[in-house]
């Protein structure tokens, strides 16, 4: 008798009404590139502006063509969690699981430490779990954090299991209500509810202090690593094993086994290059290899708490199951945020992302990799290759029923050292691929290319939950970040469409340049808010006029794809209003983000700077975080990237209400008739409409959010000094 699958693939509906709607647009962008090349001016100031408008617009349409290769046939994927449990009861394999964190002012350890305890109370057998903390700030803090969960986690554990609790984050769990939902976990819940609360503060006094109590140090001999005066980039290796899952003493209030639990924080030296989280990372792999070693590796950011207990069964449905399972090299969780406002005033819900882009790449190979959420198999994250022969042992890992814990400590010091990894493979054929901004995308197209298949579970209750961006800043930033990382992988040997060639689907090829190529959308988006806004005040016309039977094309291609993209939107989760603000930050995006993302790029290519990584902050002051609930943009600071948004924003209000006037005083004489210029009037006046409230933070608003007085001035200057530019 055939078993059943463990999980099932299924195609989303209504595919062939959107192929038509794509048919169509495609047809129309081909019209418009054809008006384009065969409507050039002879010659005057219009020629070149018309020339850069083609160009921009056979951008649009070529990365237009590259986002269709992640909607044309997107599938979903659903396993059957209760066929596991069927067929293989508590027969499952041991899993480590990695978090990364950096930063105690930038990432609190209460925050960090939330997410660690949602891990270790996973719906899984906790002898085959063993959780790793990363922390390369080297901090006392944070290790003393960990001390404090391990004394904790004998009380939460037992609590999460007898009332099946959801999120077992115990920050998210007891901020979601002020009573159980079970009637009868009352007296508890107030006892485990006040001991968290006590944890919490005495974690978060000692952060405020920066100091741990010394009759604290006196009670673990990992407080001992500190006595030395390390600092955060130069410290010696340190591995702390907190919970040793296989001692037999090592249990909850109950009696039953705890997870392993380990703190480690690499090596770092001045004259050493770290290779930030990449390196982190590879760290991690090596030091988890002689305490546990199993076979499946998961690794979260320290702000993304688990939010679904049985994830972790989720996630093995597709590693074990018979018929497609040995394909498989990692299973990726999307990235959701608990912070969003209602509306999305920053466009960062990744929605679009989550639903329909990563389903779509699932179709061709799977998902890329995004560097959280993510369960692999520890040999391809070690540089196997596949073979159709391949079969895996997940009976494999420490085997011991106990073991000397110093020289096991010893031992995994010794491979996170600085110069362990000289005249290795590491961070190029082994672990996580080093030189990128973004380690998680090229390692895992280097897995495809492999010969690797990856799976996209996206669950009706999220797997994980972090927080995202509060202020327009932290927006920019994270988008710097991961826009310059994705273009330097276009522009190196890693470039999907070079590295993949004949070794992924062309499809799959495509999927990954749609993120490559998010930076050089910038140059195309920066002429297109300014040049046609310009010419219109110059009077000079860029669109073919309302009669004629040219229009066409433009207006449908932009009506069409426009209401699509809110369909999408909706579909996905988002209010009108919602889309209508990632509208506006898809625009503030490229102007910023994005442009400075391609600068800072070119100049490494270049050998001018070199890569670097800010970690982004999790916390913002109170005033911040009240405007953000209230959906009000936060500016407050000078800095560059506002200067753009300013000027750009000013420049199509004046070039608007010019281009109006003029228009009005010429129209008795013909000269400057509204019908010649309508869609530049168009495309400006909806540029002004979207930037309302950049203008609201301008010259209305009055709190310490609104864009600095210098920040306005240096817009106006640039604004003359474009006004006062002769076109030639």
């Amino acid at each position: 008798m055939e078993r059943q699958r463990l999980f099932a693939t299924e195609k989303h509906g209504g595919r062939a009404l959107y192929r038509l709607h794509a048919v169509t647009v495609f047809l129309g962008i081909c019209l418009l590139l054809g008006y384009r090349a065969t409507h050039v001016p002879a010659a005057g100031p219009g020629r070149a502006a018309w020339l850069g408008m083609l160009a921009a617009e056979l951008w649009f349409a070529f990365y237009w063509v590259i986002t269709q290769s992640v909607r044309w046939c997107p599938i979903r994927r659903r396993a059957f969690v209760d066929r596991l449990a069927a067929r293989f009861g508590d027969r499952l394999p041991c899993v480590d699981i990695f978090v990364c964190t950096a930063d105690p002012q930038s990432e609190p350890p209460s925050l960090v430490m939330a997410t660690v305890l949602s891990l270790m109370a996973y719906n899984y057998p906790p002898e085959k779990l063993s959780v790793y903390l990363s922390d390369d700030g080297g901090s006392i803090l944070t290790f003393y954090a960990m001390w404090e969960i391990s004394a904790f986690a004998k009380h939460w554990l037992p609590f999460c299991r007898r009332y099946n609790i959801e999120p077992r984050s115990p920050a998210a769990y007891f901020a979601a209500s002020d009573k159980p939902h079970d009637p009868h976990a009352l007296q508890e819940w107030s006892s485990v509810k006040d001991l968290y609360e006590e944890m919490t503060e005495r974690i978060d006094s000692a952060a405020r202090s920066g100091k741990v109590p010394e009759e604290i140090k006196v009670q673990h001999k990992g407080f001992s690593e500190w006595n030395t005066g390390i600092t955060s980039k130069d410290h010696h290796p340190i591995v702390q094993i907190l919970i040793d899952g296989k001692n037999s003493n090592a249990v909850d209030n109950e009696g039953n086994v705890l997870p392993t639990l380990v703190y480690m924080a690499r090596e770092k030296r001045p004259q050493y290059h770290h290779n930030f989280k990449a390196g982190a990372m590879n760290a991690l792999i090596r030091v988890s290899s002689v305490i546990s070693n199993s076979p499946i590796i998961m690794n979260v950011d320290c702000d993304m708490y688990s939010n679904n207990s049985d994830s972790i069964r989720d996630a093995m449905c597709f590693f074990l199951d018979e018929e497609m399972g040995h394909k498989i090299a990692f299973v990726q969780y999307p990235q959701n945020y608990n912070n969003m406002t209602k509306n999305n005033i920053y466009g960062n819900s990744l929605n679009v992302i989550n639903e329909v882009e990563l389903s779509g790449l699932d179709t061709w190979g799977g998902p890329l990799y995004i560097g959280t959420g993510c369960f692999h198999r520890r040999e391809t994250l070690c540089g196997r290759r596949f073979t159709k022969d391949y079969k895996e042992d997940w009976d494999r890992g420490i085997k011991t029923e106990h073991s000397c814990i110093e020289k096991t400590e010893e031992k995994a010091k010794s491979l996170a050292t600085c110069t362990y990894e000289h005249n290795t493979q590491w961070g190029d054929e082994m672990g996580l691929k080093y030189g990128c901004p973004v380690e998680d995308v090229i390692t895992g197209l280097a897995i495809h290319c492999r010969g690797w298949e990856s799976v996209y579970s996206n669950l009706p209750r999220a797997g994980f939950i972090g927080v995202g961006p509060t202020t327009l800043a932290q927006t920019i930033l994270q988008h710097k970040r991961w826009s310059e990382g994705n273009f330097s992988i276009f522009l190196s040997k890693f470039c999907p469409f070079l590295y993949g060639h004949g070794k992924t689907k062309l499809p799959h090829q495509m999927g990954y340049s749609i993120y490559g190529l998010w930076a050089p959308n910038s140059l195309p988006t920066l002429y297109y808010v300014v040049i046609p806004s310009l010419f219109l005040l110059k009077g000079i016309p860029l669109f073919p006029e309302v009669m004629s039977p040219w229009i066409t094309p433009f207006i449908y291609v932009s009506v069409v794809k426009n209401i699509y993209s809110a369909y999408e939107a909706l579909s996905c989760g988002e209010t009108l209003r919602g889309w209508w603000n990632a509208q506006r930050m898809w625009m503030v995006k490229r102007i910023t983000s994005y442009l400075y993302g391609v600068i800072d790029t070119i100049r490494k290519v270049l050998g001018l700077s070199n890569m670097g990584f800010v970690v982004s902050p999790k916390v913002s002051d109170e005033d911040e975080s009240k405007r953000y609930e209230q959906e009000i943009m936060e500016f407050g600071t000078p800095s560059s990237e506002y200067v753009i948004i300013a000027t750009i924003a000013l420049l199509n209000l004046v070039c608007l209400v010019g281009g109006l006037y003029q228009i009005i005083l010429a129209s008795g004489e013909n000269k400057m008739a509204l019908n010649v210029f309508f869609l530049q009037v168009i495309l400006c006046g909806v540029l002004v409409i979207i930037n309302v409230p950049i203008y609201e933070a301008m010259f209305l608003r009055k709190d310490r959010g609104r864009i600095p007085f210098s920040v306005t001035l240096a817009s106006i200057g640039f604004v003359m000094l474009a006004l006062f530019v002769p076109f030639f």
